[in-house]
């Protein structure tokens, strides 16, 4: 069965969820946890995204991941293993049959750590280039409602696009 594509626009309320379930990922994962941080679309104010909160976790050694496993699921995850990301553990929320958030789990060091960080800030920071960012989104869940990989595919060249502007900002 094919998920339904659908951006809303920015909703406050997506900070304060982002924060009770990492409050409840760090409890589960306890000292493994080196950092957790807001990713993605729902945590750029003022864009429009996929109502499905996206969480980085940080830890220090991947391989203990598997430990966890059974607590993740006790949160209401499930695991998907690396799912495409090498040296990622990726795990899934469904709310009453609705996906609700995404983790992602990388080591210390990992390189797409930086990256989502600093895609993220940048469109904090850049807001016309968010806007065209929220309005793609909106262009392509209109053309691929049905198609999440469409979806995704079609953002890949601006994505690609801003990760270059962000490092070179970043290492400004």
């Amino acid at each position: 069965m094919s998920r339904k594509i659908e951006v809303v626009p920015y909703n406050i309320l997506w900070q304060t969820l982002y924060e009770a379930e990492a409050q409840k990922i760090t409890n589960a994962l306890g000292s493994e946890v080196f950092g957790i941080h807001h990713i993605g679309s729902t945590a750029i104010p003022g864009i429009m995204a996929k109502p499905i909160i996206d969480i980085m976790v940080v830890v220090h050694n991947i391989m203990k991941i598997s430990d966890y496993i059974n607590a993740m699921i006790d949160l209401g995850y499930e695991p998907l293993g690396e799912n495409g990301i090498p040296g990622r553990q990726f795990f899934i929320k469904n709310t009453e049959g609705i996906r609700t958030q995404h983790i992602h789990i990388y080591q210390v060091g990992h390189k797409e750590i930086q990256r989502h960080l600093q895609f993220r800030d940048y469109l904090r920071t850049h807001p016309a280039d968010a806007l065209v960012y929220s309005q793609l989104k909106e262009e392509l869940a209109k053309t691929y409602r049905n198609d999440p990989q469409g979806y995704t595919n079609g953002k890949d060249e601006f994505v690609e696009k801003i990760d270059e502007r962000a490092k070179k900002w970043k290492d400004n």
